[in-house]
């Protein structure tokens, strides 16, 4: 949904676009967006005034997002509708009197962001010694999770903590992301098969850190992270095995496996089939109708555009951040 939205964020305004933070983490993609006049940046002061500007996908605190509408006046927040999902648990619980424990990585953007929801509130721990160092006495408890962690990770804190405190609260539904989770249970039954495990996504992505992870703990006796297939070493062989971080684009993925042109060919292990679907952002989306009309308009043609989103249920990411590249080549 996020790289989508600044697809379109690309089309609709003359360059250059900023963005805060990386959209997703992924190097691939940031470069390819830098390509088409992105510019990313890590403090929001250094967006020009009046520039259009997108807030990555993984959170931004709320006086940042209040900041980026003053500044820009058209400021796009593409935050995965699963981190909002976990602001409003912390918004919620802070305001019910709640000690909020926070499982996450300290430096990762969505980590920052949420802890600022409610920081007086929130304490952020990485592993189960950070959790012992918690006061046992506290009286009302919420554990909640950065979405990207590790499945085993994710599932030792969790336990310690309800041993910790019986009564803490949790969400009924896990806030873990499917779609990092889906890979996981994939890699699990490719690396009791794999001799090399190959995790192809970038390092400062927490669910590309987590694929590798699991490979290793699910018994790959050699794990591999790469950006791309410029970087696969030369001295690969047995039966490979590969996954992908959730943002790491498809052509990147089919890339590498044409390079080490399998004898054998392919198999795919399959853990689950996603039809799940996020629109672009509301604000977005009132931008694209915006232009829609006025084409209409211009062109004296009621509805020009009948959908200003038209199929974009039917494409991935990597096929609209591909066919706008070549879009903007051939009208160059």
């Amino acid at each position: 949904m996020a790289i989508k939205s600044l697809t379109w964020m690309v089309r609709v305004f003359e360059p250059p676009v900023y963005c805060y933070h990386e959209i997703v983490h992924n190097k691939i993609i940031v470069d390819r967006f830098q390509g088409l006049g992105v510019i990313f940046v890590g403090d929001i002061s250094e967006v020009p005034p009046g520039s259009p500007v997108m807030l990555s996908a993984h959170g931004s605190a709320p006086k940042l997002v209040e900041k980026a509408h003053e500044i820009s006046g058209i400021s796009i927040n593409a935050v995965c509708p699963l981190v909002t999902k976990v602001h409003h648990e912390v918004k919620v619980r802070a305001n019910k009197g709640y000690s909020i424990i926070y499982v996450g990585h300290k430096e990762h953007d969505e980590a920052i962001g949420t802890v600022a929801i409610a920081p007086k509130s929130v304490t952020l721990i990485e592993s189960e010694d950070d959790l012992k160092a918690i006061p046992d006495d506290l009286e009302k408890v919420a554990l909640i999770n950065q979405t990207t962690l590790s499945l085993d990770d994710w599932a030792g804190i969790r336990e310690s903590a309800q041993r910790k405190f019986p009564d803490v609260w949790m969400a009924n539904r896990s806030d873990l992301c499917f779609a990092t989770t889906n890979r996981q249970l994939a890699i699990r039954e490719i690396s009791r098969l794999a001799n090399t495990v190959l995790v192809i996504g970038s390092s400062n992505s927490s669910n590309t850190v987590a694929l590798e992870k699991t490979a290793r703990r699910y018994g790959a006796q050699k794990v591999l992270r790469i950006n791309s297939a410029a970087e696969l070493p030369d001295d690969i062989e047995g039966i490979v095995g590969i996954t992908a971080g959730a943002s790491a684009p498809e052509d990147v993925v089919q890339s590498v496996v044409a390079r080490l042109m399998p004898s054998e060919g392919t198999e795919e292990v399959n853990a689950t089939d996603e039809d799940e679907y996020f629109p672009p952002p509301p604000e977005l989306r009132d931008l694209l109708r915006s232009v829609s009309d006025a084409l209409s308009l211009a062109l004296l043609a009621p509805n020009a555009l009948n959908s200003p989103l038209g199929n974009d249920r039917m494409k991935s990411a990597s096929e609209s951040l591909s066919l706008l590249a070549r879009n903007l080549q051939t009208s160059s």
